[in-house]
């Protein structure tokens, strides 16, 4: 699973819209947007914040 899809997943797990979610990891809304699109991938910062909750969801990332 690519970035896009995970965060998708990981939010809808997390019962979230896109601006909870974002609110959550103090991104912006435009932000968790692009990512969902596939527009851009989270920086290594906000993989940081991401990852223990990949983790706690169990969801895997191919990150090519």
């Amino acid at each position: 699973m690519n970035y896009a899809e995970a965060i998708k997943t990981l939010r809808k797990k997390m019962i979230m819209s896109q601006m909870e979610f974002a609110d959550y990891l103090g991104v912006s809304f435009g932000t968790v947007n692009r990512w969902e699109n596939d527009r851009f991938t989270p920086t290594i910062k906000a993989k940081r914040k991401l990852a223990p909750l990949f983790k706690k969801y169990k969801i895997e990332i191919n990150d090519d």
